[in-house]
């Protein structure tokens, strides 16, 4: 992999393109040289990925750093870097406290850009880096993700934000604990609607249009239902929604099937680019800084293999600090866009990648967090999603919404091992935040389900 190039050798490229001029991107180079260039002992590929992550860091651009090299040579920088950063420190923090109880793991994902963080670790080698062997598997919707990893065929998954939420309270399953270790990405969702409606984009005006969602424990049925019922329109009783697989949606929108849908990247862009839709509005801007989906693992996994799944978290969280820099973007873009990835043309995911994009209403955007990378798990954000599933009477019982929220985002364990990993972390578990100008309270959740006029409870 290109991350176990050595960064202190001025004539190769660590940033896009291939390093040695003869290949059209950098992974065909690493395939024909695998077995040439790469490392073969782990702990000398974990420091070759740590040296290159902070060489990466101090030189953005490839050029300045070889001609650095070049100039100083390599002993010389290595030197001044390990003068400036403490390299045998972090390699010490990143290698594996324990023997790994299982390295060959299976772990699901749905082909959403969602879910770069878990997909881009296979080809990129950030799971190789932690001594396991991950085979990431495309899997064709939720409700099939939620059961292969309840028996035990994944050991861990893609998941939507509220999906270990209604897992272990055993909403529409058998009750299962799972935990979100992680968030994946942040915002990377948008409403895009039909272009038969371009002269109807005021949703006071939509009841009787039905709408797709890609599963009903998911961040895009709760903030659908809020931004209808925001301007008045009931979801249950004005509109319909139909669960669609993220796949399918752009599909089922252009047969007419449906008038609109929140979804999941790249499929809002993807919409855009066959001609058949037009974003009518970002998620990030009904909620800058949202969760989407998650790095879900059962309580089991954790309890069987608990230095395994240290080396999980530390391969996806490094992952996700990863793709968070725009700078890192072009080359995950290579990463994902094939077909056992999420098989769609490069210019779709750069737009979304990038937050440059058309947007099917005749303009070009420029929103730089679009789609956006965050690893830590707000117990917050899992007070919020409780108040919606009870709102609209996913859950009928009452419920400690800290409590509960507190067992399954888990924000103590993931602030102690992003910290152990040189990663900064909040100092606390919860705060406010910022929903379509009203604000949300973690500490007054039945309080703010009550606010609401259009609810079920």
């Amino acid at each position: 992999m290109s991350a176990f190039k050595n960064p202190f050798d001025f004539n190769l490229r660590l940033q896009g393109g291939c390093s040695c001029g003869k290949h059209r991107s950098q992974s065909e180079h690493d395939a024909e040289q695998a077995s040439l260039n790469e490392p073969k002992e782990e702990e000398a590929a974990l420091n070759r990925v740590i040296e290159s992550a902070v060489v990466r860091a101090l030189f953005p651009h490839d050029e300045t750093r070889r001609a650095f090299l070049k100039a100083v040579g390599a002993g010389t920088a290595l030197a001044a870097l390990s003068s400036l950063f403490p390299l045998g420190a972090a390699q010490a923090l990143a290698a594996e406290p324990g023997p790994l109880e299982k390295k060959d793991l299976k772990v699901g994902f749905i082909p959403i850009t969602c879910a770069t963080p878990i997909i881009m670790a296979k080809p990129m080698g950030f799971y190789e880096r932690e001594g396991l062997n991950v085979d990431v598997i495309k899997t064709a919707g939720w409700a099939l993700v939620r059961d292969k990893v309840m028996n035990g065929e994944y050991d861990a998954s893609h998941m939507l934000s509220p999906m270990p939420i209604a897992a272990s309270m055993g909403l529409g399953a058998q009750p299962n604990p799972t935990f979100v270790a992680t968030i994946q990405n942040i915002n990377g969702q948008a409403i895009t609607m039909h272009v038969k409606h371009k002269d109807n984009r005021d949703p006071k005006n939509w009841k009787g249009m039905k709408f797709g969602i890609p599963f009903e424990y998911s961040m895009h049925n709760l903030l659908l239902r809020y931004y209808l019922a925001e301007h008045g329109i009931d979801p249950d009783k004005d509109v319909q929604l139909s669960v669609i697989a993220p796949p399918e949606m752009v599909a089922n929108l252009r047969a007419g099937n449906i008038d609109g849908f929140l979804g999941p990247e790249p499929f809002n862009q993807r919409a855009v680019f066959e001609g058949v839709g037009f974003i009518q509005v970002l998620s990030k801007d009904l909620w800058d800084g949202h969760p989407c989906c998650a790095f879900g693992v059962t309580e089991k996994f954790v309890k069987e293999a608990p230095n395994t799944f240290s080396a999980l978290f530390r391969a996806i969280a490094n992952a996700t600090v990863y793709a968070h820099k725009p700078e890192n973007r072009p080359a995950i873009i290579e990463a994902i866009a094939p077909a056992n990835y999420l098989n769609q043309p490069i210019p779709v995911l750069q737009q979304v990648m990038t937050g440059k994009f058309a947007d099917g209403l005749g303009h070009v955007q420029n929103v730089p967090g679009r789609a956006d990378f965050d690893p830590f798990p707000w117990e917050s954000m899992g007070v919020w999603i409780l108040t919606q599933l009870k709102r609209w009477g996913y859950i009928k019982q009452d419920v400690d919404y800290q409590q509960i929220a507190q067992q399954i985002f888990l924000a103590t364990d993931a602030r102690k091992r992003l910290k152990e990993m040189g990663i900064e972390a909040p100092e606390t578990n919860s705060r406010q935040h910022t929903i379509m100008g009203k604000v949300f309270d973690p500490a007054r959740p039945q309080e703010y389900v009550d606010s609401f006029a259009i609810r079920r409870t």
